[in-house]
């Protein structure tokens, strides 16, 4: 008899037994999941960011760094939200102004709106990022002999379960 346990012998692992619904029972088992993947991944993106030379960052404020660099185009606040799916605009114009104030932002007035582009300091810590992430990470993740293909239905099954979850958030809002 192997001492090996399969996880279909354990049950589903969930955070939360009263939220279970015997129709769903994956969705607690995926919330959990989101849950320790996104403390792990807050977690990642702000050792990471302190390692390439940018310490006291938050996840957000290194989202929002990054998303500011992405393309190397100025953005409006509005757009920064948008793509991050950010709701609370003065989250990430808190974010905005302490990237500007730290010297890796730098904004510019075009009408009545704001726009942000990471200047050459900001880009740096971006690339710094981007080695310390292909060393510590990437390189771990060809290790253990990922499937590519997978982690992209993961990430297309996430972005599906975003929009469902937002759907059910407006509902909440207008119960």
């Amino acid at each position: 008899m192997s001492s090996k346990i399969k996880i279909d012998e354990i049950g589903p692992i969930i955070s939360s037994s009263h939220l279970v619904s015997e129709k769903a029972v994956e969705l607690s088992e995926f919330e959990f999941g989101l849950i320790i993947a996104n403390n792990a991944f807050e977690r990642w993106m702000t050792r990471c960011m302190a390692a390439a030379g940018v310490p006291d960052l938050n996840a957000l404020d290194v989202l929002v760094l990054h998303s500011t660099n992405h393309r190397d185009r100025a953005k409006k606040l509005a757009d920064i939200c948008f793509v991050l799916n950010v709701e609370d605009t003065h989250t990430v114009n808190y974010a905005l102004k302490k990237l500007e104030k730290i010297g890796l932002v730098e904004s510019t007035k075009k009408g009545k709106e704001k726009f942000f582009k990471t200047n050459n300091k900001g880009q740096e810590a971006c690339m710094r990022y981007r080695d310390i992430r292909e060393k510590c990470l990437v390189n771990s993740l060809q290790a253990i002999g990922y499937v590519p293909s997978e982690i992209t239905m993961a990430a297309r099954l996430m972005r599906t379960l975003s929009g469902l979850y937002d759907q059910a958030a407006r509902a909440a809002t207008s119960l």
